[in-house]
């Protein structure tokens, strides 16, 4: 019996999450399509090439965030594949970085990742004892987690424990087939980053389209990165792969893709 294959997709309304989904999708799994925003949430499940599910919450909510997981697996029968890609981005320094946006940063882009895993660590273990399958673990990083832009505090430092966590679910999920992945674009051409840099600051030609986040992120899906399984690992443009190169050598870092 061909198992029917489950994703999760936070973040799922536009940009990077939306093409995630696309591709999930093209590539037979039914998408839980996770978000703040309904009317977008819907319109990327126009998009799709199979079955979803429109999911409505604000993941920065330890209860919700649970709830979305445990939505998916009742409606959908089980979870293959969990990408955390939403992500809350604000330019601040470190002296404009108040409490409440310190909480509100982490609550989204470390804290929901890491509820969202516990959450649906159970399910993954019985479908590994069950059928022998494994599942994924996806977080969409930053390369702000491994060179912040000033005024990045906030963000880097919750996009960077959020990437440390794959290393974690790696390691302890070995034992039940689960693999980890941490992404970290570059710039990505989507509306957050517009809302913090314009085309004079960043250009389109220093920009990633999301769909090339998409193609990694089922490349490690399908099993074709295993060898950087629990490391946070960047993805660049061509243009700055050379510089990349320099960096890395410098800091000890793995290869971008």
């Amino acid at each position: 019996m061909t198992l029917s294959r489950v994703s999760l997709v936070t973040g799922a309304g536009s940009g990077i999450g939306r093409a995630i989904a696309i591709a999930l999708s093209h590539a037979g799994y039914q998408v839980a399509l996770v978000g703040r925003r309904e009317s977008l949430l819907h319109e990327t499940a126009g998009m799709l090439a199979g079955a979803s599910l429109v999911h409505t919450a604000d993941i920065g909510d330890a209860a919700k965030a649970r709830a979305a997981v445990q939505a998916c697996v009742a409606k959908l029968g089980r979870l293959d594949v969990l990408v955390h890609n939403a992500g809350l981005g604000q330019v601040a320094s470190i002296p404009q970085t108040s409490d409440e946006l310190l909480e509100t940063m982490y609550r989204v882009n470390t804290f929901a990742p890491a509820w969202m895993t516990r959450e649906a660590w159970g399910t993954f273990a019985s479908q590994h004892v069950a059928t022998g399958v494994g599942g994924c673990v996806i977080t969409i990083s930053s390369m702000a987690s491994i060179d912040p832009f000033p005024g990045f505090f906030a963000y880097a430092g919750s996009k960077a424990a959020a990437s440390i966590m794959a290393a974690s679910v790696a390691k302890e999920g070995a034992a039940i087939g689960v693999r980890a992945f941490a992404l970290a674009p570059g710039a990505v051409e989507t509306p957050m980053l517009r809302a913090a840099f314009d085309e004079a600051m960043i250009s389109r030609e220093q920009t990633l389209e999301p769909g090339r986040v998409a193609e990694i992120v089922m490349a490690c899906v399908r099993g074709e990165h295993d060898a950087l399984n629990g490391r946070n690992i960047p993805v660049l443009p061509e243009a700055f792969k050379g510089w990349y190169r320099e960096f890395q050598a410098s800091h000890g870092l793995v290869d971008a893709l």
